[in-house]
């Protein structure tokens, strides 16, 4: 299988039906500043570089922004955030992204999330975690390259120490902590703790873009070893 065929799976997936009715029901109710454009309602896979070395992963689609747009942080105010910095460290072609058309090309990096789609109150439960993440392990096996995991959020942090531990990597005891910054080697993946640019933590100044412009920097060099 090729990341486009798998890409195709995932897009058609209902393992989850509190998710399946919620993306649908925003898909069809819309918010009245979007009334006029057709959402994706669907799963939405990972895309970005094949032969990225630093994996990106988040939480799950925004409901009105990659539930949307039907690409990853595609729309939403996290994103914005979020490509800023990646172009700033050459991780990215173009600074906004806005629709899944808009030319943005991610270099060297590839972005996916834990759960793909859209949570009630931005909250997947650990079941819908758990019946994810096989199509995370399915991109990352198709991604040979990747050596470095960027955890946006503790949700993600968790999320990539299972996949760690499915790819043949076991988790440390005691269990390593989520932080911003916080790193975890391993033989081929390692760990980077990044705080989510959620409104929550940009408006409030936990999250400044030279805090994640560092992480990204420390991925790249990280990559490159």
């Amino acid at each position: 299988m090729n990341l486009e065929a798998l890409e195709r799976e995932i897009t058609h997936c209902r393992r989850c039906p509190r998710l399946v009715a919620w993306r649908e029901q925003v898909a069809r109710e819309k918010r009245a500043s979007f009334a006029d454009q057709e959402y994706w309602g669907r799963p939405v896979p990972g895309f970005g570089d094949p032969d990225a070395r630093v994996c990106l992963l988040g939480l799950a689609p925004a409901a009105h922004g990659a539930n949307r747009t039907g690409r990853m942080f595609t729309g939403d105010r996290s994103g914005d955030w979020l490509f800023a910095a990646l172009h700033a460290c050459g991780l990215a072609n173009q600074p906004t992204s806005v629709s899944a058309d808009d030319g943005l090309q991610l270099i060297d990096c590839f972005l996916t999330a834990a759960v793909r789609c859209a949570p009630p109150s931005n909250r997947p439960t650990p079941a819908e975690r758990d019946n994810c993440l096989p199509w995370a392990k399915g991109e990352l096996e198709l991604l040979p390259r990747v050596r470095v995991v960027v955890c946006l959020g503790g949700f993600a942090w968790d999320a990539a120490l299972r996949l760690r531990a499915d790819l043949g990597e076991p988790v440390p005891r005691p269990k390593p902590r989520f932080g911003h910054g916080a790193e975890l080697p391993g033989e081929r993946l390692t760990l980077l703790g990044c705080f989510h640019p959620s409104q929550q933590n940009t408006f409030t100044g936990r999250l400044t873009v030279g805090m994640m412009e560092e992480v990204f920097a420390h991925a790249k060099e990280l990559a490159e070893r």
